[in-house]
């Protein structure tokens, strides 16, 4: 059977469209390496800023991420300076390039921490909040770091350990609920830590209602019943029969012991 031509010059349209739509996929998902490799060291923290700050809103966090991920992959020693320059340029991805930039260089975190919150000053909090979510063991030298750089955001540095780690978040909050109007972070987690487990200590991810989380306030949490450290109770074998003083009564014998009468 013969196919109209109309229908064949559709088709091969259909086709090319598709194969491009693929290609600018490719394209769009390793662009960030392909221009930060073209770059030098010295130039590639601007860079990676450029192409966050023209990123588009709907791709804009998940742009941030593959910049990070492809600049501090290229140079990992330049991750504070990278963070720096897109938390400067795009304040609100800085939360986010400090959490994607920690999880690859952990051992950088508080030169990563003190370098977002020196360049983005407004959104100490939520880097502090970001961060512990990625290193919460890491939360007091982190947020003393940061409290450092930016101070005066003592309030917003708790409440960003607070939303990481709900476990912390009723001792955070009644240090808080003291006298002072903005406590110092120091003392603060200074009264928090010898309540503080911090090996046992999880974080959230990024959006997990904190009623969701197990012990948190609203969601009760059943302690296990181990074993008693008390000696276990035992009833007596007998009711004691109390006698009067020279009530000339005699003194029952036999009774739970293995005494003899007089």
């Amino acid at each position: 059977m013969k196919i109209p031509k109309h229908k064949l010059v559709l088709t091969a349209a259909v086709a090319m469209t598709m194969v491009t739509g693929v290609a600018v996929a490719d394209n769009a998902a390793s662009s960030p390496l392909n221009d930060l490799s073209a770059v030098a060291s010295v130039q590639m923290p601007a860079k990676a800023a450029d192409l966050v700050l023209h990123a588009t809103g709907k791709n804009l966090k998940q742009t941030t991420i593959a910049v990070v991920k492809a600049a501090v992959g290229l140079n990992p020693s330049a991750a504070p300076a990278i963070v720096a320059s897109i938390a400067h340029a795009t304040p609100n991805m800085a939360a986010t390039a400090s959490a994607t930039a920690v999880a690859m260089v952990p051992d950088q975190v508080l030169a990563i921490a003190r370098a977002a919150a020196a360049a983005s000053p407004a959104k100490a909090g939520a880097i502090v909040e970001a961060i512990c979510r990625v290193m919460p063991t890491a939360y007091q030298k982190v947020a003393v770091a940061v409290a450092e750089v930016v101070p005066g955001a003592d309030k917003e540095i708790l409440a960003g350990i607070a939303a990481a780690i709900p476990s912390l978040g009723n001792a955070i909050n009644q240090a808080l609920a003291g006298d002072q109007a903005n406590p110092p972070v120091s003392l603060v987690l200074n009264q928090v830590a010898p309540t503080v487990n911090v090996a046992a200590i999880t974080s959230v991810p990024l959006g997990t209602p904190v009623s969701s989380v197990a012990g948190s306030p609203s969601t009760p949490v059943a302690l296990p019943q181990g074993a008693s450290v008390n000696p276990p109770a035992v009833p007596p074998p007998f009711a004691p029969k109390i006698i009067p003083p020279n009530s000339g009564s005699p003194i029952p014998t036999g009774q739970g012991r293995g005494y003899s009468a007089p």
